[in-house]
């Protein structure tokens, strides 16, 4: 089970912009601290953690943040609007479009994506793969 991600960032208000303007609507939390961002989900009476937490802080080691190649973090969103609502809110927030909400003929007939930049270059994707929604043809 994955507990955490973290991602690196140079300018934590941009990223706060950025993560604040889809992150709260799939039920994150914040949590500010000199040490950058905490997001989290919330825990419910009786049960451990929601996991992963996401974490944006600037880099350890003083030299800029990067993003890697060929990695991406992907958050769930409700339906195929949300994604289409929360792509539209990031790229208004200073996301940079990577790939407009829809489907794509490499991935199962519901499975509905659109991809990011955030401030940093840190790949993201907000899906949904819900069976009861319309699919993709053919």
């Amino acid at each position: 089970m994955i507990a955490y991600v973290t991602v690196g960032a140079d300018d934590i208000a941009r990223a706060k912009r950025f993560y604040s303007a889809f992150l709260p609507a799939l039920d994150y939390g914040l949590e500010e601290g000199p040490e950058g961002l905490s997001y989290a989900l919330p825990e419910q009476p009786g049960q451990s953690a929601a996991l992963p937490d996401f974490y944006v802080k600037p880099t350890f080691d003083g030299h800029p943040a990067s993003a890697g190649n060929g990695a991406m973090i992907a958050f769930e969103a409700r339906n195929q609007k949300q994604v289409r609502d929360l792509h539209s809110a990031a790229l208004a927030a200073g996301g940079f479009d990577e790939g407009q909400p829809g489907f794509r003929d490499s991935y199962g007939p519901h499975f509905f994506v659109g991809y990011l930049r955030d401030p940093q270059g840190n790949k993201i994707a907000l899906f949904s793969n819900d069976p009861n929604e319309p699919g993709r043809e053919g």
